[in-house]
């Protein structure tokens, strides 16, 4: 079983090699393998998400070409507020944040099967969608985080954050308080793509799958779904 994650920045793409396909490959993946949908690599200081219909193009293409194949994506919620419409999004903003993610995710899920046709197994594409940016999960282990990059001091401030939220995924994303936003306050030469993804490491997934619910669903999907 071979699986392709089509993510929209660098830091999500070093996460898939690096970190989750390596543990998914232990699960029963024969490979694993991330794609930066659109031109991300020409984004990466510039933020936002791409249209749906380019990203939709990119799953499909994968899946009617590769029969033995699961796609998935690592998208960013909050990001796509600028790339168009996207199937669900709009409803899904109208929804308590504890169902939103679920209810993106099920629209994407659906417009794919569709595209797909009757034969198609929907198990096949298992979407992703993260309410705030890459950082909200490095606040799943406040201290592993802060010693990893060598700030054991902001521990407490982390520790704090996430206690007014309970849930990493939860830690709200804008202009002031994005995740990475808060991390750069504390830690000016903090470096998302170098040490972001380093730290995860430290913090490791069982931490964040834990602490995060969205993602723990996904990636306990993903790990079922290597054995099917």
């Amino acid at each position: 079983m071979r699986l392709l994650v089509h993510v929209e920045g660098i830091t999500e793409e070093t996460f898939v090699n690096n970190v989750l396909g390596p543990h998914l490959m232990d699960a029963g993946y024969t490979r694993v393998d991330a794609r930066l949908i659109g031109h991300a690599r020409q984004r990466i200081n510039r933020g936002g998400g791409q249209p749906w219909p380019a990203v939709r193009k990119g799953i499909l293409n994968h899946l009617r070409g590769d029969q033995d194949a699961i796609s998935t994506t690592m998208v960013d919620y909050y990001g796509l507020r600028q790339a168009g419409e996207w199937p669900g999004r709009a409803a899904a903003a109208k929804q308590p944040f504890a169902t939103r993610a679920a209810s993106f995710q099920a629209a994407l899920a659906e417009d794919i099967r569709s595209a797909m046709g009757t034969t198609f197994k929907p198990s096949r594409f298992i979407p992703y969608v993260s309410m705030h940016e890459f950082e909200a999960l490095l606040f799943s282990d406040c201290e592993r985080f802060a010693q990893s990059i060598g700030a054991p001091q902001i521990r407490a401030e982390m520790q704090s954050v996430l206690d007014q939220f309970g849930d990493p995924e939860e830690i709200n994303d804008s202009e002031a308080t994005a995740p990475s936003k808060r991390i750069l306050r504390m830690v000016p030469q903090y470096d998302k793509v170098a040490m972001g993804t380093a730290a995860i490491q430290d913090v490791g997934l069982e931490s964040v799958r834990r602490q995060c619910r969205n993602f723990g669903c996904w990636l306990n999907r993903l790990e079922r779904a290597a054995n099917r």
